[in-house]
């Protein structure tokens, strides 16, 4: 599979960091092979920041599209792995598949399974 880091990268660009200067990016590949992106968005009142994996899965959502398939995650100079908040939201729309991807740049990543970071998510189906 051929998953979106150059997206991701160009993302990151565009990330409003102007207290933390950490930059993140999120390219959200859906199973229809749309890619939404994302950005992290600070604020001066630290709790309404948004982090660039939920930027970009609601504007997947916003668009009508919830089938995803695998996200691509890049920040600082090391491999960026999802905030907890991040990990549950995306176990709302995603199926055992899906793909987190590190990538520290564009040649180099790590792919995990999100049960794998995010092991017993909280869900209300009746399992």
């Amino acid at each position: 599979m051929k998953y979106p880091i150059k997206e991701a990268f160009e993302a990151k660009e565009k990330a409003y960091a102007p207290y933390s200067n950490f930059k993140v990016g999120a390219a959200l590949l859906c199973e229809d092979g749309r890619i939404y992106r994302g950005c992290n968005i600070e604020n001066a009142s630290y709790p309404v920041t948004i982090c660039a994996e939920r930027v970009a899965m609601a504007a997947a959502v916003a668009d009508g599209n919830t089938k995803f398939k695998a996200i691509v995650i890049t920040g600082g100079d090391n491999y960026c792995s999802p905030c907890g908040l991040c990990r549950q939201a995306l176990a709302e729309f995603a199926d055992g598949d899906f793909k987190v991807v590190l990538a520290k740049n564009e040649t180099e990543s790590k792919v995990y399974k999100l049960s794998e970071l995010l092991p017993e998510s909280f869900n209300l189906k009746n399992d």
